[in-house]
């Protein structure tokens, strides 16, 4: 019995082999990188959502503008695909335009910028109808916008589409 007891402590003090050691290793490597690789991917889609959510905002934001102002405008006429010229409830001739699409874009109205420095409008086009047979006026507005703060995978393109008819005075 003391001889089996003796035996048992002699074993445990032998120690680990090196093989155990590096099988112990892999495992818990294996095991780090799939713990980082899903928190890259949680923060990833993270940064990923709150960009589209304030691109998405910011656009929303330019067209309630052009929406509330041409809505109640005596007139509207398309300038060119990137440009509507209308007259306000007061006659003031003004406009809307998309200015370096593509580049570093915005939406100004007459030279004032109404989407933020962190969008970049990387499409923007209206265009116009003309009344008839009981239907007002309309201009229609398709604009594309991206977040100029993240890039590849991570960025956001939001395309925001409507079509505002001009109320009859």
């Amino acid at each position: 019995m003391k001889k089996d007891i003796r035996s048992r402590i002699y074993d445990l003090s032998k120690g680990i082999s090196l093989i155990e050691i590096l099988v112990v290793i892999t495992v818990f490597a294996i095991l780090a990188i799939l713990a980082t690789r899903g928190i890259y991917l949680t923060l990833h889609g993270g940064r990923k959502s709150e960009a589209t959510t304030n691109v998405r905002e910011n656009l929303d934001y330019s067209v309630a503008v052009m929406e509330r102002r041409l809505r109640n405008a005596k007139s509207a006429t398309c300038a060119s695909a990137t440009r509507v010229d209308y007259q306000d409830k007061d006659f003031k001739s003004t406009y809307f335009s998309c200015e370096s699409v593509g580049t570093d874009g915005y939406i100004a109205s007459d030279s004032a910028r109404i989407t933020s420095e962190d969008v970049s409008i990387t499409s923007c086009t209206f265009t116009c109808s003309a009344e008839g047979g009981g239907v007002p006026s309309s201009v229609s507005v398709s604009v594309t916008g991206k977040d100029k703060n993240t890039q590849g995978a991570g960025s956001a393109t939001v395309t925001v589409s409507t079509r505002i008819f001009l109320r009859n005075y």
